[in-house]
Order: structure tokens, then C-alpha cells, then sequence
């Protein structure tokens, strides 16, 4: 059984439940009769291994492996936290109610757990207080069940996870819009590239097969056969005509309000955003009408001095070219909600007429808030959190938001989205405090406006991130309520049916989502990822080359298209897509997967400074330290270091798999950092666990072939090559790693002499496949 994993029924990080005490693996807590039980986080996690293997034997040494990370310290360490975890739990080592001593052994935990409540988004009376008799927490997903919009669907920003260590980064959430983009969080090309950027993808060829079965892949679609729909537009990138150009981030907030408030106009149809990249096409309004569709376009343009503003709006008749309203405003930052909502209103009244009361819900979609300097602090971090490629844009995104709140505390867009913020920082900088953070303000968020789709998509984010995948759907859902989120919904939810083995429903929502946005970028990456997860990186290639056509300036796409050039075994291609991304935004991923290219040439020293590189950007990323180890091993210069990078990589490692203990490849590259280290036995637990969890077959088995490589069981290394093989991964990301080729796994006959595991280096190729 995994020990990280929750025995009480509940998902990864939900509480535990016994007697009157509730233990929240999430927000490390241990609450005995309601009241906060103080304890070191050490004792805290003897506890929660206790738990997840309730009725188990948990040996000392085992427990001093997982929680110290080594056993070079005193047993009395462990004998210390014991009676501190009695003491918290009024648990009697005599006649022991929770935790029993089998001596010289280790510890058990013998109490009956009850079903844990779900993950708490709003505070609840204490027990016999005022407001009535004590009940648990409630769940997310029932958060004000009556003020909750109906069933129509959503999700804004797919996470995706990164790319293995050392390897290739593949992140497409970053693509997405708001947190979008993580690159997915997942795998990466070998050579522990990034993990993170395509994990949760891994074992979706039956989706990807469905997909190109169904013609959703991502080829350029025909101008359409008969005239667009009267009721239709685009509204093209505003341009910004300011002197500071650092005001882009208002002008193009400015669009996207926009946009989404037409888009929830019914019976108007409104084209998928466009790049900003637009604004330098030349075409006239009749090319725009047939490329995009459309009957109609919007266009803008904004001049703005310090508080004020001059804004003039064009709409167009894509038929005829002709000009069907113009207007030129000036006016005050203050007056800008009412602006907009007129802009709007004139749009509505040229191409459906006028419609009774559509007007108040047009001015509440375009004012989230009544105070122009919230919405300008609102606009910066949602430029921030579009951009965001590493862990510092997202910290800056949080500063704005909460710039915003500051300015205006029931401001629930805002709230929602530092949520996403912290959701983007624990999926793709693999930070396991950003869980927690990001926790607190989807409560937040809760409870400030429990019916809003930008709410309810953070929530779903949440609970997904958490595991909890039914309760995500179920928020999801609730998202789609407003067009803003909508296609983004149907990404989400098409991410847990994969997650769920459910191909069918999967294809579904992602072809609803190509419908709803056919020319957005963030599609095409999704797809994108699909195609690499089901090996055919001839296609991914395809849709990334679209994805950085469509966003030139965007790193995220290029880094990604760097990636599959690397898996594809095109170095030249990968190494200029990765210096085209670091030239626009430099992050831990694509310095990584660069260093990767380095490693390979031999070129250990400059492979060496661009992982470390990778280290500063993302500090509490354990696969960018596994990946330094990589490389600081394989140079003699430098191979005394390397041993301080794989102990980091393994401590992170194990606090983020605290918090996403079903992370199957996360577990395998800790047991492979715990083989490098000396630590025989904890490697071995480590590959039951991932192998246990029965989720990212290839990745998994490469990784574990790996440690057992460097264990020195080359029968079940071999063993764990062909489960690699028979799941997908390609050959050339096990034929090019060193590790295998030095102990004679590629070819029949076993190696004549092993090396010791403390001197083993892993192979440029060790690691996970292309993030997530």
C-alpha cells in the first residue's frame, strides 16, 4: 500500500477523522476537540505516514528515511516525535489508542478512521456557537448550493505539469491565457527534462487516437462556405497609442473585458481572441471577415496620460468594408466602465437590435469593480499571469491582485485569481506551500461570490490539482456559466476525463472546446500535448509550429516547440527554438531542457551554468536540481557537488509528493535520487509506490528502470525497459542514456563489472518524459 497515500477514503490532502480530532495533511494542522494542537512539522509528517498506512508496520528506518531524508541522525529524533504526537493526541503509550510501539521495530497507527470531509472553502460555526449546532465543514463544491448558477460549463487556465529534470519542458497551460499556461504541467523529453509539463498526459493515446479520428487535429481550417451569420464579430486587439508602452497591459485587459462581455450576449456569436500579433497584419475589413468568419469587426484603439484617456472604437461590415459606427471618446481612467459598456451597447444595437435589460448585465461583466484603480491593478496582474514563465511572474501576478484587493476587499475576480495564481506556482514550480496559499484564497473567493465563473474555475483548478476529479468536474461545470471561461471549461474537464481513463468523454470536450475557439492558441497547445503523450511528434511538431505562428512573442510556445524538436532528435531545430524563448523570457524549463543539448554534445561545463541557472529561477523545482546533479556528476571537476543537488531534489521531491501523493512519476524520480544517494531501501519503496499507482506507465518504468540500474538489479532493470517500450516511450530516449549504455542494458549480455551506486551518474536521458 502507498504510504503517501490517504486511507481514509479521501483524496491525497483531505483530513483525517478519529474521535474529535481532524488532521489536515493540506493546511498541516492537527485539531484535537477544537482546539489547534501545536507540532513541529517533522513530527507532522511522521504522523500523516503513520495515517496513510494505517494498521501497517512503518519501520524506524524507514520513517527517518522519509521525513529526515537520510538516516545520518539521531533514532532519538524519532522517539522525540513520537511523544510529542502523543502528547497532541492524549494518546496513553501503555494502553495506546492511536499509535502503538512495536519495539525495535517501529510504529503503527491503530485508530479507526472515519470518512474525512471534503476540502473546506468557507468557515463553519464552532461547535455550539450562535449560529447553531456544529456541523463539518463544508465542501467546496457546496459552497451556497442555492446562489449557484446552473449546469453550463468552464474552466479558464489549463495547468499542465512540466518536463522531467534535465530534460525537455513541455508546458501548455502557460499557452492558456490565465494560468493557462503552465505549460501543462508535465513531462519533458527525457534526459529528466522537466516532468511536470506533460505528466498528467501520459497514457492518453486512446484520446489522442480519438481526436485524429474524429478530425480534430489541428490543420488550417477552410474559409467558410456560405456568408457568417449576421449576428457575428471578432473584436481585433485594441492598439495601444499611449507613449509608455508599458501600458500594454491596460489596452489589452481593455480587449479582453471586452470580448468576453459581447460573448455572453445571446444570439450574438463572437470569433475566439486573437493574438496581439494581429494588430500587424495588414488586412482590410473584408480579408478579416472571410479569414475569421465573421460578419462584423471591432476595433479600437487607446491613448492614455496618466488619468486620462482617449479611446475611439470602429465597427466594421465585413460584407462591404463600410464603417457601421464610430466614436471617439475622452474622458477620465474613472469613466472608463461606462465607456465600455456604451461601446458595447452600440455594438449589440448594430447587429441585433436593441435588447431589453441586456444592458445591466453588459455593465456588470465589464465592472468587476467599481474602483478604476482596483481594475488597473486587476489589469496588470492579468497581463502578469498571461506571461507568466516563471515562479516570479506569478509572485508579481499575486502583488497585483492583491493591489487590487486592496483597493476593493469584495473585488471576487481578483480573489480568484491570485487562486489560480498559487494553483500555477504548485503545478509548474512544483512549490508545495503554494497549495496551501492557494487554498486560502479560493476560500476567500468562496466566500465573497460563491455563483461567480471566475470563482468556480479557480475552485475547480483547485480540486483537480487536489485530486478530487468528481468535485471538479461538478465546478467546472458551474464555470461555464459565463463565455469568458467557457472553452477553457471544457479543457479542464477534458483534462480529468483523461485523467480518469474516460477517452470517449475526453474527445468530447476538447472538440467542444476547438469549436467554441478555433483559432485560439491555447487549443492547439492542448492538442498539441495530446499528440506528443500518444507519440506522434510528427503532428505535435505541426500544432506547435501553428501555436508559435499564431504568438510569436510568446516563450512558452517556443519553448515547447524546442522540446519536441529535442524528443524528435532534432538538436539544431530544439537549440534555436530555445534560444528564441530564453531571448523573450527565460525560465528554469527551457534553460533546462538547453542544458540538456549541452550535456549530450559533452559539454558539461556550459550544461553545468544553464541548470544552475534553472535553480535560481525555480529553487523549490526538484527537477531542476536532479537535473544540476545530472550534469555536475558527469563533469570530474565538478562531481563532489553533485551530491548536495540530488539531496535538494530529493527534499523537494518529498514535500511536494506530500501534498500530490498520487504523482506516480514524481514518486519513481524520488526513489531514482534516493538510488544515487546511497539510499538502497527507500529507492526501492519508491518504485513499489509508483508503480502502485498504476498511472504514467512509460515515464514510470523508464525512471524506475533507472534506479534499479544504479541498485544494480539489471534483471528487473531490464525488466522495467521492456514495460517502457510496450507503453510508448521512445527508443531513442533509452538507447542515449549513458546509464544504460555503461551497464550493458542495450544490448543481451549483462555488463562484465557494475559500478558502485554511489559513483553511478544518471544518463543524459534520465528522467521522466516530456513534462506535462
Amino acid at each position: 500500500m502507498n504510504p503517501l497515500e490517504s486511507g481514509a477514503g479521501g483524496q491525497g490532502t483531505q483530513p483525517y477523522l478519529f474521535d474529535d480530532i481532524v488532521v489536515d495533511p493540506a493546511a498541516h494542522t492537527l485539531v484535537r476537540g477544537g482546539i489547534e494542537q501545536p507540532i513541529e512539522p517533522k513530527t507532522f509528517a511522521v504522523l500523516i505516514l503513520l495515517l496513510q498506512r494505517r494498521g501497517e508496520l512503518v519501520g524506524r528506518d524507514e520513517l527517518l528515511d522519509l521525513v529526515w531524508g537520510h538516516r545520518h541522525v539521531t533514532p532519538g529524533v524519532l522517539t522525540r516525535a513520537i511523544a510529542q504526537l502523543r502528547h497532541a493526541l492524549e494518546d496513553d503509550s501503555h494502553h495506546p489508542r492511536y499509535i502503538q510501539t512495536r519495539h525495535a521495530l517501529g510504529y503503527s497507527f491503530i485508530g479507526e478512521l472515519r470518512a474525512s470531509d471534503p476540502l473546506p472553502l468557507a468557515d463553519e460555526p464552532a461547535a455550539g456557537s450562535a449560529a447553531g449546532p456544529a456541523s463539518p465543514a463544508a465542501p467546496l463544491a457546496d459552497v451556497a448550493p442555492d446562489a449557484r448558477h446552473d449546469i453550463v460549463g468552464s474552466t479558464e487556465a489549463a495547468v499542465i505539469e512540466p518536463p522531467a529534470s534535465g530534460s525537455t519542458r513541455l508546458d501548455a497551460s502557460a499557452l492558456v491565457d490565465p494560468p493557462q499556461a503552465v505549460r501543462p504541467a508535465g513531462a519533458a523529453p527525457t534526459h529528466r527534462r522537466h516532468p511536470g509539463k506533460l505528466r498528467w498526459w501520459a497514457g492518453v493515446a486512446a484520446v489522442a487516437l480519438g481526436l485524429a479520428a474524429a478530425g480534430w487535429w489541428m490543420s488550417d481550417r477552410a474559409p467558410p462556405a456560405t456568408r457568417p451569420a449576421a449576428a457575428s464579430i471578432a473584436v481585433m486587439p485594441f492598439t495601444n497609442l499611449s507613449p509608455d508602452h508599458r501600458d500594454d497591459y491596460f489596452v489589452d485587459g481593455l480587449t479582453e473585458e471586452m470580448r468576453d462581455a459581447l460573448a455572453g450576449v445571446k444570439g450574438l456569436k463572437v470569433a475566439a481572441p486573437m493574438s496581439p500579433g494581429a494588430r500587424d497584419q495588414v488586412l482590410d475589413a473584408k480579408a478579416w471577415g472571410q479569414r475569421l468568419g465573421v460578419a462584423a469587426i471591432l476595433e479600437a484603439s487607446v491613448r492614455r496620460d496618466g488619468q486620462q484617456l482617449r479611446i475611439t472604437a470602429h465597427l466594421s461590415d465585413t460584407a462591404t468594408g463600410f464603417t457601421l459606427w464610430s466614436h471617439t471618446y475622452d474622458q477620465e481612467l474613472a469613466g472608463i466602465f461606462d465607456t465600455q459598456t456604451e461601446i458595447a451597447r452600440e455594438v449589440v444595437q448594430a447587429l441585433l437590435g436593441a435588447m431589453p435589460a441586456e444592458d445591466a448585465r453588459l455593465k456588470k461583466r465589464l465592472e468587476p469593480t467599481s474602483n478604476e484603480a482596483a481594475f488597473d491593478a486587476y489589469l496588470q496582474g492579468l497581463h502578469l499571469l498571461h506571461q507568466a514563465a516563471k515562479p516570479e511572474d506569478a509572485d508579481r501576478a499575486v502583488e497585483r491582485f492583491s493591489q487590487a484587493l486592496a483597493s476593493d476587499h469584495d473585488f471576487a475576480k481578483a480573489q480568484a485569481k491570485i487562486c489560480r495564481s498559487e494553483i500555477w506556482q504548485f503545478e509548474n514550480a512544483r512549490n508545495a506551500a503554494a497549495f496551501e496559499r492557494a487554498m486560502e484564497a479560493c476560500r476567500r473567493a468562496a466566500q465573497m461570490d460563491p455563483t461567480l465563473a471566475d470563482v468556480n474555475l479557480a475552485v475547480g483548478d483547485l480540486y483537480r490539482a487536489h485530486g478530487d476529479l468528481d468535485r471538479a468536474l461538478q465546478y467546472y461545470r458551474d464555470s461555464m456559466s459565463s463565455p469568458s471561461t467557457r472553452a477553457l471549461a471544457h479543457i479542464g474537464m477534458a483534462k480529468v476525463y483523461v485523467a480518469q481513463g474516460k477517452s470517449a468523454q475526453a474527445i468530447r470536450e476538447f472538440g467542444t472546446a476547438l469549436e467554441l475557439s478555433p483559432g485560439d492558441a491555447s487549443v492547439y497547445a492542448q492538442i498539441g500535448y495530446q499528440q506528443y503523450a500518444s507519440g506522434d511528434i510528427a503532428h505535435a511538431l505541426e500544432s506547435y509550429r501553428k501555436v508559435v505562428a499564431l504568438r510569436p512573442g510568446n516563450a512558452e510556445g517556443w519553448s515547447i516547440l524546442g522540446a519536441l524538436y529535442l524528443e524528435a532528435g532534432d538538436s539544431a531545430a530544439s537549440e534555436q527554438a530555445l534560444q528564441r524563448a530564453i531571448g523573450i523570457a527565460p525560465d528554469a524549463a527551457t534553460l533546462s531542457n538547453l542544458g540538456l543539448i549541452k550535456y549530450q554534445a559533452g559539454d558539461y561545463a556550459a550544461a553545468i551554468d544553464l541548470r544552475r541557472r534553472a535553480t535560481e529561477l525555480a529553487p523549490q523545482d526538484y527537477l531542476v536540481w536532479g537535473n544540476l546533479g545530472e550534469a555536475l556528476q558527469a563533469d570530474p571537476r565538478s562531481a563532489a557537488a553533485a551530491r548536495a543537488a540530488y539531496r535538494k531534489a530529493a527534499d523537494y521531491a518529498a514535500q511536494y509528493l506530500a501534498l500530490k501523493p498520487n504523482d506516480a512519476a514524481g514518486w519513481a524520480s524520488l526513489g531514482l535520487y534516493q538510488a544515487i544517494l546511497g539510499e538502497a531501501s527507500g529507492a526501492r519503496s519508491m518504485v513499489r509506490r509508483s508503480e502502485a499507482l498504476a498511472s504514467d506507465p512509460g515515464q514510470v518504468a523508464l525512471l524506475n528502470a533507472q534506479t534499479l540500474a544504479v541498485l544494480g538489479d539489471l534483471p528487473q532493470a531490464r525488466q522495467r525497459l521492456s514495460r517502457a517500450r510496450a507503453a510508448g516511450i521512445p527508443d531513442i530516449q533509452i538507447t542515449s542514456n549513458l546509464t544504460f549504455r555503461r551497464l550493458g542494458l542495450l544490448s543481451s549480455s549483462p555488463a562484465k563489472a557494475l559500478p558502485k551506486p554511489a559513483s553511478t551518474a544518471p544518463s543524459a536521458r534520465d528522467g521522466p518524459p516530456p513534462g506535462e
